[in-house]
């Protein structure tokens, strides 16, 4: 197999040690998260602990189209790290992406950041509206998402599970993770309220949302209410249609 590298600039006095956790990944380590789509394991590395993406080997399509026409999602994840660094966005500290070849094929890869504790993360506010200081959260979360679109970042994985929240005193801060997937430049109106539709079937959450969004940007609390609401209801029923198809072919 042949092996493609490449290593954050501060952690390269390291390399021995990413390269031993890589080749012994499934051996070392120690499991983390939800192992379903991909494997996740952590390392301790001299007090800090990495957090170690391991991508499952692709289809056949995307063997060929991420070795030779797109980049992989471990270095996607790795490139957009250090963009939202450059804007001051948080995300947690990429490390160093690894990349396997074989028979000129794409197969394998891995993406290493450093694990970040978090207090919670906005699912905690979908299943539990009596969380402390909800309400603060949520706007905060709010001006948090204005901002990534004022700097021209479209997360499109910008989901539940994928904002990760801590509290510094009396604020909130947000970072970033599952980073593959993301564009970058000038946002539309509608481009802006389609970002919110993964992130809560719940009207209430939505009209929060609606509301803190309104304060920052030109437009009235019923046009964004009504643009965010409309994104929200039409990827429901979206998934509600995939729902539905699958359960016809299980019969």
């Amino acid at each position: 197999m042949k092996q493609t590298k490449n290593i954050h600039k501060n952690f390269k006095v390291h390399e021995s040690f990413l390269d031993d956790i890589i080749v012994n990944f499934d051996s070392k380590g120690t499991d983390y998260g939800d192992q379903k789509r991909n494997s996740l394991k952590t390392f301790e590395l001299q007090g800090k602990t990495l957090n170690v993406k391991s991508f499952r080997v692709p289809n056949v399509i995307n063997k060929i189209a991420y070795n030779y026409f797109r980049k992989s999602k471990a270095q996607r994840s790795f490139e957009y790290a250090k963009k939202l660094q450059d804007l001051n966005i948080g995300t947690p500290q990429p490390i160093a992406y690894y990349e396997y070849n074989h028979l000129g094929l794409f197969d394998k890869s891995y993406y290493i950041s450093e694990q970040l504790e978090c207090d919670l993360t906005y699912r905690e506010l979908i299943n539990d509206f009596n969380y402390p200081d909800y309400d603060t959260i949520l706007r905060a979360f709010t001006r948090f998402t204005y901002n990534l679109h004022e700097k021209g970042v479209q997360f499109l994985d910008h989901s539940p599970g994928n904002t990760l929240i801590k509290k510094i005193g009396d604020k909130y801060e947000f970072y970033l993770v599952d980073l593959n997937r993301m564009k970058f430049g000038t946002m539309d109106f509608e481009t802006r309220m389609k970002n919110f539709s993964r992130l809560s079937k719940h009207k209430h959450m939505v009209e929060i949302m609606s509301d803190e969004y309104a304060k920052c940007c030109d437009k009235t609390y019923d046009e964004v209410f009504g643009l965010m609401w409309k994104e929200v209801k039409s990827f429901r029923e979206s998934v509600q249609r995939k729902k539905n198809l699958k359960r016809r072919f299980k019969i």
